[in-house]
């Protein structure tokens, strides 16, 4: 397996770019590092099961600050790199003004919509994947109090704890959901304390088990849910295995895959918006030998049963971006 490293880590980086190869794909990893164990890390599993597969090279860049967004997708456009795929709703502003300015560059967006000939966009269903995780919690829940802490307070993250709730709530009706979020800026994805800190509060407003969807931050979250013997469910990657045992399930986004299908198509990528959702295996929940323990025959039962009528359209799960409400928790 061969890969190209690029990072801007300085301004002096910039010039790494420079002897770049036309054609070969390029992922800009978003703040919080490729090895996030989350959301980033998903993208980084998908280029590189593409690149031993195919023992091609692609180049890369993780963000360490928002100034560098534009710069990155603009050095790799310049040099020639094709489809570059960002990671991460933030950098569909810049690219919005670049993509037009490089008609012959395929861009992929993760997690936003930019509207451009040559753009791919790839959003998910978070809402489908977190109403399963949240009925495995309410059905785990031996308090009736379940948590969910958020990174950063935008609409997308209140799409998953949306989604969570009505899981929760369709499953137990006299359920309890608390919802926290880490941060209005683009810091909550990277703030293992503070995640700590709130997971050790509703833990004393008497939940029992808690879904992080918070980017880095998540890692505090699981880590103190598991200090102090309480279930907790993961996000994005599968994270079962950081605390096997005591991580209840994962609510997983295949992002490795629509990075490894861009990869795959290369220039011939095709533009325009991809959704993944239960229905195509893009969200779902992860079992596996470190959480197999804690998922009983009935839980999986009811989680595959729900996620059969998602899949076919009789259960349909609200989505609070549609008109940014929820029916089942107040923000």
């Amino acid at each position: 397996m061969t890969k190209i490293s690029t990072f801007l880590g300085a301004a002096a980086s910039l010039a790494l770019l420079a002897g770049a190869a036309a054609a070969e794909p390029a992922v800009i990893f978003d703040l919080g590092g490729k090895f996030d164990k989350s959301f980033n890390e998903s993208a980084y599993n998908g280029a590189q099961r593409w690149a031993e597969e195919t023992g091609q090279e692609y180049a890369e860049f993780e963000l360490t600050s928002e100034a560098q967004r534009e710069q990155a997708i603009r050095r790799f456009a310049e040099q020639g790199y094709s489809p570059i795929i960002m990671v991460g709703f933030m950098s569909a502003t810049p690219l919005s003004q670049i993509a037009p300015e490089y008609p012959d560059t395929k861009f992929v967006i993760v997690d936003a919509v930019v509207e451009a000939p040559n753009v791919r966009s790839v959003v998910f269903n978070e809402h489908e994947g977190s109403y399963l995780v949240g009925m495995l919690a309410a059905m785990a829940s031996e308090t009736g109090t379940v948590g969910f802490i958020g990174g950063m307070d935008i609409p997308l993250i209140r799409k998953f704890a949306c989604g969570y709730a009505q899981g929760v709530l369709a499953t137990n009706p006299d359920a309890t959901v608390i919802a926290n979020f880490t941060g209005t800026t683009p810091a909550a994805w990277n703030d293992p304390a503070r995640g700590s800190e709130l997971t050790l509060a509703q833990i004393g407003q008497g939940a029992d088990v808690v879904y992080a969807a918070a980017g880095g931050t998540g890692v505090g979250v699981l880590q103190t849910a598991a200090d102090n013997d309480i279930l907790s469910i993961g996000v994005d990657s599968n994270q079962n295995y950081l605390h096997p045992g005591e991580v209840l399930t994962s609510m997983v986004k295949r992002v490795d895959n629509a990075v490894y299908e861009a990869m795959a198509a290369g220039e011939a990528v095709e533009t325009g918006v991809q959704v993944m959702g239960v229905a195509n295996e893009g969200v779902g929940y992860a079992l596996d030998e470190f959480n197999a323990a804690l998922i009983s025959d009935e839980m999986r039962a009811a989680a595959d049963e729900a996620a059969a009528r998602i899949a076919s359209g009789d259960l349909v799960v609200h989505d609070y971006m549609t008109d940014e409400s929820c029916p089942a928790i107040q923000f």
